[in-house]
């Protein structure tokens, strides 16, 4: 993660919110417990790491048109640049990782990592 926090840090987003930020940019606006699903947070933190985008204006908030009760969270055109200007670092990073590795042992990984986001903890 070495590289990854260095790119982060300049960017000036932790690792939770870069992916909060990925996972709005990616499925477009959600609520909050997809967002916490998709970015495989706790809802706890994730009410904490949107209150700091939602400061620095990366994201807004809004209630659900359909479930008044249900907020909808989107990234605003600040927050989806913050993606875009890193995008091709975070590319070059993970190559580089990949390349480290192996491709053999890179789908392990990800095939295990895959399976422990699935595990119920």
């Amino acid at each position: 993660m070495g590289p990854i926090r260095g790119m982060l840090a300049d960017a000036g987003v932790t690792e939770q919110q870069w992916r909060v930020l990925r996972v709005l940019d990616e499925e477009g606006p959600l609520d909050p417990t997809s967002i916490a699903d998709r970015a495989v947070l706790l809802l706890p933190s994730l009410t904490r790491i949107l209150q700091k985008l939602e400061e620095k204006g990366y994201v807004t908030r809004r209630r659900d048109e359909h479930d008044r009760r249900r907020q909808v969270i989107e990234a605003t055109d600040t927050g989806r640049a913050i993606i875009a200007e890193n995008m091709e670092t975070s590319r070059r990073i993970l190559t580089e990782m990949k390349a480290k590795l192996g491709e053999e042992k890179h789908e392990q990984l990800i095939a295990l990592l895959g399976e422990l986001t699935e595990l119920d903890v």
